[in-house]
C-alpha cells in the first residue's frame, strides 16, 4: 500500500488497436509509405498461418477419425489383450499421440517457413 505520492502506482493506460476506418494522425517519426506494403505482407502472413492451422486441424481430425474407424471395424482387436489391456485401447493410446506430435511438428516447421518468407519480404522492401 503506497504511503506517499511518490510510491503511487502509475496510472492505467488503455492500449487498443487502430480502427480500420479511423483517419490516421500524422506524427513526427511516422512510418514511411512502405508501411502499407508491410501491412499487406502482414495480412498475407496471418491468412497463410490461419490456412495452415485449419489444414493441420482438419488433417488431424480426418486421420484420427480414420484410425478410430479402422479400430471399430476390427472387432478382433477388442478380444486380444496385452498386459490385461485390450489391443484396441493400446492402439488408440499409442497411435493418436504420435499422430498429434507429428502434425504439430509439421505445423511448426511450416509456420516457421511462412514467417521466414515474411521476414525476407519485409527486409527486402
Amino acid at each position: 500500500m503506497p504511503t506517499s505520492d511518490t510510491d503511487a502506482p502509475p496510472a492505467r493506460v488503455r492500449v487498443t488497436a487502430p480502427r480500420p476506418g479511423a483517419a490516421s494522425v500524422a506524427r513526427a517519426g511516422a512510418r514511411p509509405a512502405s508501411s502499407d506494403v508491410q501491412a499487406v505482407y502482414l495480412r498475407s502472413l496471418i491468412r497463410s498461418q490461419l490456412r495452415l492451422g485449419l489444414v493441420c486441424a482438419a488433417g488431424f481430425v480426418f486421420a484420427t477419425t480414420l484410425f478410430v474407424a479402422a479400430i471399430v471395424l476390427t472387432p478382433a482387436l477388442d478380444e486380444a489383450f496385452v498386459a490385461g489391456v485390450p489391443v484396441s485401447w493400446l492402439l488408440i493410446g499409442f497411435g493418436i499421440y504420435p499422430l498429434g506430435l507429428t502434425i504439430g511438428g509439421l505445423y511448426v516447421r511450416a509456420a516457421s517457413r511462412n514467417e521466414a518468407r515474411y521476414r525476407s519480404l519485409v527486409e527486402g522492401s
